[in-house]
Formats: structure tokens, sequence, C-alpha cells
């Protein structure tokens, strides 16, 4: 864990306060949090489908990348008062004004593996989005 006053983290506060595309990255960036957002643009999932739908997750890391997405308020944790407990997460209305955002990134994605690797992918480009 990082110093909350040292010169990394001042950086990347002033570039996040002035820069909308640093701050957009921050809060989708990293390795699973554009699967899960890519996941939940369909609709609510259960946590056991979705962590079923994301190859190689561990448990810890989905709910931890969960819980920044909620604490971001861009997912919605709900809890069903069932035994036993049934918990399903969709995107707030905050996260679904994301979509043509990250199908515009997943779009260049796609285009860019293609040029750059000269081949055509072997998933689907309609996959995420």
């Amino acid at each position: 864990m990082r110093k909350d006053n040292s010169t990394n983290a001042f950086n990347e506060k002033q570039i996040n306060d002035s820069c909308g595309m640093a701050y957009s990255l921050s809060i989708i960036g990293g390795r699973w949090k554009p699967a899960i957002l890519c996941r939940l643009l369909y609709g609510k999932m259960r946590y056991s489908d979705l962590k079923k739908s994301i190859a190689n997750i561990s448990e810890r890391m989905l709910v931890a990348q969960l819980r920044e997405l909620e604490s971001e308020q861009v997912v919605r944790r709900i809890v069903h008062p069932v035994v036993p407990p049934r918990v399903e997460y969709e995107l707030t209305e905050l996260g679904l004004t994301m979509k043509q955002m990250l199908k515009a990134m997943s779009e260049w994605g796609n285009m860019h593996r293609n040029k750059v690797q000269g081949t055509e992918s072997q998933i689907p480009a309609d996959t995420c989005i």
C-alpha cells in the first residue's frame, strides 16, 4: 500500500483532477474490471454466474474489484433475503452511461490487435459488447 502523501500519490491525484481520460481509466482500468463491466452491460448477474463467466479470476479478486466498482457508484450490489443468500450485481444508471465508451474501446482494441498481430482474433469481435 502506498502512502497518501507520496510523490506518486500526489502525481496520480493531480493528473486525475485535470484529465478526464486519466480519471476514467482510474475507475475502469486494470485486468478484471473491463471483463466485469462487459458482462454486466447485458444485465443483472448472480455472483456465482459472474465468477464462472470470467476465466481465472479468484474469488478474492472478484470481490475486491466489485467493491471498488460499487464504491465508484458504477455497480450496484443486490442482496436477496433468502436462505442461502443470493447476491446479484448490476450496473447503476451512472454505470450504464459507459456503454458507448466501452464499446468504442472494445472495437478499437480488436482493430489494433488485428493490425499489430496481423491475424484475426480467435475470439469473436463482439464478445464483450
